[in-house]
């Protein structure tokens, strides 16, 4: 089974990881990422993986009156957003939830506040429409 991990993030955390993050500190947070990715690699439980551009990139597409209308972010009613997420294939939610919580782990400078406790969010892909369970 398939299980999409998405980490969340604010445009605070990204503007605080360019600006004020020292160089190892952002060293040792690429360094986390690059091994939790390749152990999922070696495992054979890895699909996919991508980072997002900041929210400030996001477009956001709607329609009135039958006419697409275009709203450039980041977008003052969004405090986090989507900016990574990971596919993996294992055995069970219960190795997926596993997976997940080694990412909810990720290091940030001694004394950041956050405003938050780190999370991630998983949940399972459907392979077939009749598995969406609308």
């Amino acid at each position: 089974m398939k299980y999409m991990i998405m980490m969340m993030g604010s445009q605070k955390d990204l503007d605080s990881i360019s600006g004020s993050w020292s160089a190892d500190d952002i060293t040792a947070l690429h360094e986390f990422m690059g091994n939790w990715n390749n152990d999922l690699v070696e495992s054979g439980e890895f699909v996919d993986a991508q980072g997002l551009s900041q929210p400030a990139h996001a477009r956001r597409i709607s329609l009135r009156d039958g006419a697409p209308v275009v709203t450039d972010g980041p977008y003052a009613e969004t405090q986090e957003v989507l900016v990574g997420y990971t596919t993996v294939d294992c055995a069970s939610y219960d190795r997926a939830t596993e997976i997940a919580a080694k990412l909810a782990n990720t290091p940030y400078p001694e004394g950041t506040d956050l405003g938050r406790d780190w999370y991630v969010d998983i949940r399972p892909c459907a392979d077939s429409f009749e598995e969406l369970e609308l």
